[in-house]
This record gives C-alpha cells, structure tokens and sequence, in this order.
C-alpha cells in the first residue's frame, strides 16, 4: 500500500476520496464503528463535521459515532468486534501490542496529546511545580508521570489522588493538577480563577493525541474502506477549525450538558496550541516512525513497556492520506 500526501487543499482530497468511493459498480455504503474516547466534546469536532456535513457520506461510507465514558473500555470494545474504530492513544496501543493483541493505529488527528497541568497563576513553568503538591490520577500515574517527574526531578511524596473534583485546587494555591486544555481551565474561568496551563508536549512528551485505531483483521480486509474513513475525517477535523456549526449541532446532541461556551473555548485552545499541524504546520493526519520509536523510547526506560515489544506494529503509515494544516 502507499501512502499519500495532499498539499493542494480539502476539494481535491475529496475528489480523490469519492473517486474511490465511486469506481466501479454501485455498491452499498461500508459501515463503520467509530467510538470515541470520552463524551462528545470540541476535541472530537472533526468526526462530527465529516458526519454532519456529508463527508462520510460522499466516501461511500456509513459511520456511527458512539461516546466513550469513564466506564467503556474502548480497546476491549474494539477488539471484541463491537467497534471498527476508536479514538486511541499511543501509550495504550503499544501496551496492547506488548500483549500479542491486534491493535494498530491508522492515523494521527492531533500531532499532541493535549494532556498538561493547571497551574495558579504564579506558576510560570512546569519546572514551577517543583515545591507544589500535585493532583495526578490512577492513570496518569501509569502515562505520563514517569516522564515529568524524570524531567524536573520531582518525587512521587509530592503526588495526591486527583479525583476530577476541582475543590482542592481552588481552596490551595499550592495545589497543581493535570488538566485538558479545554476542560479543567474552563471550569477555572467560570469559578473566576486565574491559571496557566502547560503542555506536556511543549517540553517534550512525545505521545500523539485523538489517534484512530483499528484490528490488523479490518485494517487488512477492508483497507480501501479504512483508507476512506481516515481521509475524511481528516478533512473533518481541517473543516471544524474553518466552520465548527454542524459538528456542534451534532455534539451537543449527542452531549446535552457540553454548552456553546465550552465549545468555544475548546474549539480556541486548539487553535492557539496548534493540535492539527503542530508548531511546523505539518499535515493533518501525519504520523512517523521516529515519533512512535520515542513513544516506545520513553515507556521501556520508565518500565512501562517491555523492550523486547515489536513497537512496530503498534502503527501503520499505509492509512495516511493528509492534507495541508493551513486553512485556505
């Protein structure tokens, strides 16, 4: 299989994606699965634009977007056939992989995880947080807490359970926590609070974000399908940034409590962290080797991973149609 590079905007990758869809005898839409890793929210939009506004449609495909949640495993979902897709995370993948389990990720939407830290506003680095108690989850302590405390020196005594209530950080100052770009600083700005917010990725943390992962068995049974589905979300996601209305109508259906507010300020902080195209503007879409061997890298040496794992097989370049993360 090759994979395939678009410059010259979203027109043309459609064409190219609905030729596909198109070429010979008329044939009944493929269905797809897609399931997402948490409630619908800004940081799905462009699954959303592409069902919203036709996309799929246009690929000769049929796609079913179901919410994920704090009680849906995704990857056990996916793998007992009850998905075709889902939003996954690099971490998650090469773990899966460690396993002998068949996961693969096709694509990248965000060249970042949008995982960080909220801060008060006297904290101006990550290295700020040194003297700080910070609030980390079961989770965290298994991703990316290895890697910060490696890179500031920080110490495991400084870790208090973060239970996604948001008291203790606003009752102490000398509170830190993880936090989403477009999640727990929002609630912040409601309550009044002033923060700051740091990236992970900004300081090195090499995990990609909103990935699309599939089984070996779809990825080598229906390639021309998956290659379809990759291809128009993508220009999903280049067509929420643009004009977000259909993608929202659909979200907040979906999520009734996501208010137009906290769209907004997620749809912004993408924006402003450049989640499509990183800080080279790369295309959407784009994945690379060296990237996922960093990934790799980073959970043997914090014994997350074991080194003998084939980390190759965690990703596949073969599903990569891109196209330019510039808006037009």
């Amino acid at each position: 299989m090759r994979s395939f590079r678009f410059e010259a905007g979203a027109s043309t990758l459609l064409a190219i994606t609905l030729a596909l869809a198109m070429a010979g005898p008329a044939r009944a839409a493929d269905k797809i699965v897609f399931l997402t890793s948490w409630y619908a929210q800004a940081e799905h939009g462009g699954f959303y634009q592409a069902k919203a506004t036709g996309l799929y449609e246009k690929a000769g495909l049929d796609v079913e977007i179901r919410m994920g949640g704090p009680q849906v495993n995704g990857l056990q979902l996916l793998l007992a056939g009850e998905a075709d897709a889902i939003m996954g995370y690099d971490i998650q993948v090469l773990q899966a992989v460690e396993k002998g389990l068949p996961a693969v990720t096709v694509a990248a939407s965000f060249q970042y995880d949008l995982q960080g830290m909220m801060t008060h506003d006297d904290v101006t680095s990550l290295a700020g947080v040194k003297d700080k108690t910070i609030l980390v989850s079961s989770a965290g302590m298994t991703a990316w807490w290895p890697w910060l405390k490696k890179k500031y020196a920080l110490s495991d005594g400084q870790v208090r359970a973060y239970t996604f209530n948001l008291q203790p950080f606003f009752a102490d100052k000398t509170v830190v926590q993880q936090a989403y770009p477009s999640s727990e600083p929002f609630q912040a700005q409601e309550k009044g609070v002033p923060v700051n917010f740091f990236l992970f990725a900004k300081d090195g943390y090499p995990p990609y974000g909103t990935t699309i992962v599939t089984t070996r068995k779809l990825a080598e049974s229906k390639p021309d399908a998956m290659r379809r589905f990759v291809a128009a979300s993508m220009e999903g996601w280049k067509n929420y940034m643009e004009n977000p209305g259909p993608a929202n109508v659909l979200i907040k259906a979906a999520n009734p409590k996501m208010s137009d507010s906290q769209i907004a300020f997620g749809i912004e902080r993408m924006k402003a962290l450049k989640v499509l195209g990183g800080e080279e503007n790369v295309a959407i879409g784009t994945m690379t080797e060296a990237r996922w061997k960093a990934s790799y890298d980073y959970l043997v040496e914090a014994g997350l991973l074991k080194a003998s794992t084939d980390w190759k097989r965690a990703f596949t370049l073969d599903f990569m149609p891109v196209l330019s993360a510039k808006a037009e």
